[in-house]
C-alpha cells in the first residue's frame, strides 16, 4: 500500500459519493471517517493513526455491524440486515484482502508446530501466534474455531 492513508481515501470517496448522490455509501463513509477521527483524538495532539491502527478501527466497525445484524435478525427485521451488510461491503474496500479458510488453517498448523501446543490448554498460545500472523486479514471468530478444531477437545 502507498503512503496514502485509509482516511484520505475515505475523504476522496466521500466527495465522489456526494457527486454521484450515493446516499448509502456516503452515510457509511461518514461513519467510518467519524470512527477514525474519534480514534485519533485518543492519541497525543499531533500524532496520527498508523495504517495498522486505521485497519483495527475499521475491523471493529465491521464487527459491530455483524453484531447488529445478529440483533436485527433476532428481532425479525430483515429489512435492516441488508443495510448493515451494505455498510460492511463499503468498509471492506479499505481493509486488506481477507484470508481464505484454508490459508488460516495453514497458519494454525504452523502456529501449533511453532508453539509445541499439545491440546486445548495451549489455545491461548496458539491464538496469540496465529492472530499475530493473520492480523487484519482474518477474524478472531474464525481463527478461534479453527484452533479449537485443530487442538481437539
Amino acid at each position: 500500500m502507498s503512503q496514502e492513508t485509509i482516511q484520505s481515501r475515505i475523504q476522496a470517496d466521500m466527495t465522489a459519493a456526494m457527486k454521484s448522490r450515493d446516499a448509502d455509501t456516503l452515510s457509511t463513509l461518514r461513519m467510518l471517517k467519524s470512527a477514525l477521527m474519534e480514534a485519533k483524538t485518543r492519541k497525543p495532539r499531533d500524532a496520527s493513526l498508523s495504517a495498522e491502527e486505521e485497519i483495527e478501527v475499521l475491523q471493529r466497525y465491521v464487527k459491530k455491524r455483524r453484531e447488529a445484524i445478529e440483533e436485527v435478525r433476532k428481532a425479525g427485521r430483515e429489512d435492516l440486515v441488508e443495510r448493515e451488510e451494505r455498510e460492511i461491503e463499503v468498509t471492506r474496500r479499505y481493509l486488506p484482502e481477507a484470508m481464505g479458510e484454508e490459508e488460516v488453517r495453514a497458519a494454525v498448523r504452523e502456529a501449533i508446530a511453532q508453539t509445541g501446543a499439545a491440546g486445548p490448554k495451549d489455545m491461548g498460545k496458539v491464538m496469540g501466534a496465529v492472530m499475530a500472523r493473520v492480523k487484519g486479514r482474518a477474524e478472531g471468530g474464525l481463527v478461534s474455531r479453527l484452533v479449537k478444531e485443530a487442538l481437539g477437545p
